[in-house]
């Protein structure tokens, strides 16, 4: 029976306790400069770093997992509240949907097949979030209150705001992303850099440039609960939202996961990731909190601080509401420039740098899928980036397929001895110039490829002269619907140009496909060989061959070949 929270002991409270204490003092100014980010502001990010930071540890399946907003969530987040920007209630039962479809996800143990989502899709999407995030910093960066219709808005007034920037503003974000940015690692193990930022940069404000805008109100207080609301005709659209959503969520969660299994050289459960992701999203949108997922930077600095269990990331969630209820006066103090300056550093990690150095000599197909998705995610939308991403890449995949299962096909008239034929072989369709074709294919068969060996068979010169035509299916381990409906396209073929037709050597899994669709009841039962060699010397004597070695079979041997046959 599995545990009720996966991977909890107290072996290691002092390590869990002061993982949990350094990962709050990370997630407290990222989490507020998320919450202004979305729209929804700094409360709501607070909010969701408690919830899912919590839930999701006492019900995940990464042990040392630090759960909670992150930079991809919040972009998502942030195009749902603008859908429903005078009806929050609808955005946040929007996350409470995508919450129950990641449980689902856990419940019907698809966790494994989220990592299945192409690298080009991910990286793509990711580089587009990463960009999103540096646009939205641009009103704060010079001074000015963001604009809340989004990144092209953003982009459109960049020249209204340059005209009358904010020297004080700029200058604290400055300030705020060389800290984060050089701060020396020795320093860094002791106070993180952007706790670092924070106070400076709040402190420089305070005491010599009074006039830079602020976060402003925070309320204090446990939140009041949200109930779930529902419009019959925004539902497909909320199901879209809530999709990419949990999508997104489980993907970050569990690419976070295996960076915390390499650290800890343990082992996560990704479906029960996945459920606790789902609990600790719910809950979040009850209480008017953003969606999260499984946070790298606040995992690594839980572990590398000695965060070892659940109980960590459990902690950090308690501390942040701690914070909450006693120290919201002094957060309404933070500059949004210094927030800021803090993101900036964020949206620069983001992207995803390793593709971008490598790009020149990455795949060019793989270089359009990662453009048309970045591209799509900063000036289209983020559920469509994803969609057509996923869809191109696998079009592209399968044409690639395709083209390699079609280069696997070889049509022999007559041949020296060579692969894939021996010489007894090379000598009968050597002996049989232009009575006997032997088509052979080496690989899987799918509907990739099908329609093009069928064009390529009717392309070959005089196909109807040969007398005997030999299917080598020997080497084919798999087979679908459309290359099975290719094969009995061939066999059709050979039956309209009267045709003697041997199938060879078919393994068992093709063997039940070509079954079940009633391909095989097309083939004469005398026809099947396991050998190539036997159906080859019955292709001659059919073919009318008088020579010594294509002599015509005794009782014996035709009993034995039927012996051979499949």
């Amino acid at each position: 029976m599995k545990p009720l929270i996966y991977g909890l002991h107290f072996n290691n409270l002092r390590g869990d306790i002061y993982g949990g204490l350094v990962a709050t003092v990370v997630a407290l100014p990222l989490a507020l400069a998320f919450g202004v980010t979305s729209g929804a502001g700094a409360i709501a990010g607070l909010y969701g770093a408690i919830f899912v930071g919590f839930f999701a540890a006492l019900f995940g399946g990464t042990p040392a997992q630090v759960s909670g907003p992150t930079g991809p969530m919040t972009v998502v987040m942030a195009e749902v509240l603008l859908l429903y920007v005078h009806q929050p209630a609808l955005a946040f039962t929007v996350v409470m949907m995508g919450g129950v479809i990641q449980i689902l996800i856990g419940l019907l143990k698809w966790g494994r097949y989220i990592r299945l989502v192409p690298f080009p899709v991910i990286s793509g999407f990711m580089s587009g979030i990463g960009c999103i995030i540096l646009i939205l910093q641009i009103p704060a960066l010079l001074g000015h209150s963001p604009k809340p219709e989004g990144v092209l808005a953003t982009l459109r007034a960049i020249p209204e705001f340059w005209d009358s920037l904010d020297p004080q503003a700029v200058g604290l974000t400055l300030l705020s992303l060389g800290i984060v940015s050089l701060t020396p690692v020795r320093i860094g193990q002791w106070v993180p850099p952007p706790v670092l930022a924070l106070v400076i940069g709040t402190l420089t404000a305070y005491f010599w440039l009074p006039a830079a805008p602020v976060i402003g109100e925070v309320p204090e207080g446990f939140p009041t609960l949200i109930i779930p609301t529902f419009q019959a005709d925004l539902l497909l659209v909320m199901l879209e939202s809530a999709a990419i959503l949990a999508l997104l969520g489980t993907i970050d969660s569990l690419l976070t996961s295996l960076i915390c299994d390499n650290l800890t050289r343990t082992q996560h459960d990704s479906n029960r990731e996945c459920i606790g992701q789902g609990i600790g999203n719910i809950v979040a949108g009850f209480f008017g909190g953003l969606p999260g997922a499984g946070a790298t930077m606040r995992s690594v600095v839980n572990i590398r601080t000695g965060g070892r269990t659940p109980l960590s990331g459990m902690l950090h969630a308690v501390f942040l509401l701690a914070i909450l209820l006693g120290l919201g006066p002094l957060a309404e103090k933070i500059p949004l420039a210094v927030l800021a300056g803090i993101l900036l550093k964020v949206g620069i990690d983001i992207i995803d740098w390793w593709f971008v150095r490598h790009v020149v000599h990455a795949p060019r197909a793989d270089v359009l899928i990662m453009l048309v998705v970045l591209g799509l995610t900063v000036f289209v939308d983020l559920i469509q980036a994803v969609g057509v991403g996923v869809v191109l890449a696998n079009l592209l995949f399968v044409k690639r397929m395709g083209e390699f299962e079609e280069s696997r096909l070889r049509i022999i008239t007559h041949e020296a001895p060579e692969p894939p034929l021996i010489s007894e072989e090379a000598a009968i369709l050597a002996r049989n110039n232009g009575q006997i074709i032997l088509i052979h294919i080496d690989g899987p068969m799918s509907f990739g490829s099908a329609n093009n060996m069928v064009r390529r068979l009717e392309r070959v010169r005089q196909f109807s002269t040969f007398k005997s035509v030999v299917l080598d299916l020997s080497d084919v381990p798999f087979i679908d619907t459309s290359a099975a409906k290719a094969v009995e396209d061939m066999i059709r073929m050979t039956r309209e140009h009267k045709q003697h037709l041997f199938f060879v050597g078919m393994q068992p899994q093709l063997v039940k496909v070509l079954r079940g669709l009633d391909v095989l009841s097309l083939i004469h039962r005398d026809h099947h060989y396991a050998k190539r060699l036997d159906a080859l010397r019955h292709a001659a004597l059919m073919a009318g061959s008088r020579h010594p070695e294509d002599r015509p079979l005794s009782r014996g041997e035709k009993e034995n070949l039927s012996s051979t046959s499949l």
